[in-house]
């Protein structure tokens, strides 16, 4: 069950899919992706992977995001996650933040449901990726929690909020 409020149309995101939701079958492959470049590059090898998926292949999203502010970010988000299998995620929007209340992770769920060894930093994708996405909207994210559930907080980086702590991304679990 899908719980983003305000779904939005496919419009807000930067593919065209014919299905009303994705393939689930995918969160295998980006666990193994993640693995594997963990295995052949290290840590920060896989980090960059991350920075340069949200920088290159989102950078549509982010020029969305540019010209629309935290408005773009809000409307993003409740389409990512209306087409996402299985997720329970709220989007509150404010004048200053945009924050996404996950309370069931898809990724996360999927692989649990089909007992997968989970990437134990997999939690920290969402950071690094958006934080690359936001970054040329001058904006910023902070994430706490993970390992199925979370909160992550989009703002405009003159909010001048505290670094984000990595060690408040709980790593995750089978």
């Amino acid at each position: 069950m899908n719980t983003a409020s305000n779904p939005q149309p496919q419009v807000e995101l930067p593919y065209t899919d014919t299905k009303p939701v994705g393939a689930a079958d995918f969160y295998f492959a980006i666990n193994a992706t993640f693995r594997f470049v963990l295995q052949k590059l290290g840590l920060a090898g896989l980090r960059r992977y991350w920075t340069e998926l949200g920088t290159h292949y989102f950078a549509a999203v982010s020029e969305g995001w540019r010209r629309r502010g935290l408005e773009g970010v809000a409307a993003y988000w409740r389409a990512f996650f209306a087409a996402e299998p299985g997720a329970e995620v709220n989007v509150h929007a404010g004048e200053q933040t945009v924050t996404l209340e996950v309370k069931v992770c898809p990724a996360i769920r999927h692989l649990r449901d089909h007992g997968r060894e989970i990437v134990p930093c997999f939690c920290q994708h969402c950071y690094f990726v958006s934080e690359a996405m936001a970054a040329p909207a001058g904006l910023t994210v902070r994430i706490e929690g993970g390992n199925g559930s979370c909160r992550q907080t989009f703002a405009r980086r003159e909010s001048r909020l505290p670094p984000q702590d990595l060690a408040s991304i709980k790593e995750a679990a089978c």
